[in-house]
């Protein structure tokens, strides 16, 4: 095994080369947790692993409340299917806790508050009452609580480690928040162990293969509990030393590779390049300049044949989405058709036209014309 082969394992377990999944829900139960930051493009990295499911079918997923989203592991969003919201929370909550610490000490928020928030939040929320975060702050302030700014985003975090609350259905452009115990009535509920084992097992089958430092980064657990759910996974999992490090990943021969060339526009956020530290670098063995001179631009990567060729910035106006690629290589024609068909999937899921931009494109830059692709191209809705 190579770095090579490790990024081609890496796209086959994240179904992007592999059977696309059943459903949504199916999608990120197989991931555990996903990054939802960028909500618009979110909702994108998990219908791609799935078949005809576009933009408005992954909003009712989670207006219906099968998939949450909600502050977890680093912490930042992540989707979360409701069945596992609890045993994920009390896993990782605590240990993202730790990483909060600072700022809830610079917030005033401690156990105390805490406490009395949660009454606050639990009587506004009760009865499937949703609320939006200002709401939820004129609630807080009401009862004594100050709670503006980054104090009630921080008390709201609290909530949401706690295991109390999640998102409730959008309201207009709105995020809204619901109790857990209402949004989630069937939520599965683990012993720690059991949690640990299951939560190792689904990172290593869904993301290996992947190192013990790449997992512990993504979790939020230590290292030590991360050896031990390697030990709690058993003979689930195997390992291979590549290069130095020990990668960890289902047992499996190597998979049938996709037919090149084989293009996938990601969102900045995937998980196929969001979920690692230590080994983020197998996506780009050649070590192409793909990044940009502002480290705080949020890029989208494209991807040929497994390895990150370049990103593209989407913009949206009143006529649909522009994507403008940047590129590090000169395409083929060939793989210049592989980048429009991923767009046009794109399109397809977005439900609005997407122009793709290519007099913005940047470096080695590509060949052929600008396209536009109108939705339903792919699927023929």
């Amino acid at each position: 095994m190579d770095g090579l082969e490790i990024a081609h394992r890496r796209l086959h377990n994240q179904h992007l080369s592999a059977a696309p999944l059943a459903d949504p829900v199916a999608v990120v139960r197989h991931f555990g947790a996903m990054q939802a930051q960028e909500y618009a493009v979110a909702k994108w990295s998990v219908a791609q692993r799935t078949s005809g499911c576009d933009d408005a079918a992954m909003q009712r997923a989670v207006d219906e409340g099968a998939i949450l989203r909600t502050h977890a592991l680093r912490p930042t969003w992540h989707f979360i299917a409701a069945v596992d919201i609890a045993w994920i929370q009390a896993l990782t909550g605590p240990r993202v806790h730790v990483f909060n610490a600072y700022y809830n000490r610079q917030h005033g928020l401690d156990d105390g508050l805490a406490a009395k928030a949660t009454v606050v939040i639990t009587e506004a929320l009760r009865g499937g009452n949703h609320h939006t975060r200002r709401e939820l702050g004129e609630e807080l302030g009401r009862a004594g609580i100050e709670a503006t700014g980054n104090r009630l985003a921080y008390i709201i975090m609290r909530a949401e480690l706690d295991g109390l609350i999640a998102n409730g259905p959008m309201r207009g452009k709105q995020h809204t928040y619901a109790l857990i115990s209402e949004r989630a009535p069937d939520a599965l509920t683990l012993e720690p162990d059991e949690a640990l084992a299951e939560l190792t097992r689904r990172y290593f089958v869904s993301h290996g293969p992947a190192t013990v430092k790449d997992f512990s980064w993504w979790s939020s657990l230590t290292v030590s509990q991360t050896k031990r759910g390697l030990d709690l996974a058993g003979s689930t999992l195997a390992h291979e030393v590549v290069d130095g490090r020990t990668y960890w990943f289902a047992p499996a021969d190597p998979p049938k590779r996709e037919p090149s060339p084989a293009v996938h526009v990601l969102q900045g956020y995937d998980e196929y390049f969001v979920a690692y530290t230590e080994s983020r670098h197998v996506v780009n063995v050649a070590g192409l300049p793909v990044g940009t001179s502002n480290e705080n631009l949020l890029i989208h990567p494209i991807v040929l044949d497994s390895q990150m060729i370049g990103f593209w910035r989407r913009v949206v106006d009143r006529g649909g989405i522009t994507a403008e690629p940047t590129l590090a290589i000169k395409l083929t024609a060939g793989q210049r058709r592989a980048v429009d068909a991923a767009f046009a999937r794109f399109a397809d899921f977005a439900g609005v036209p997407v122009t793709v931009s290519w007099s913005q494109s940047g470096r080695a830059g590509a060949v052929g014309r600008d396209g536009k692709y109108p939705p339903g191209l792919i699927s023929g809705r």
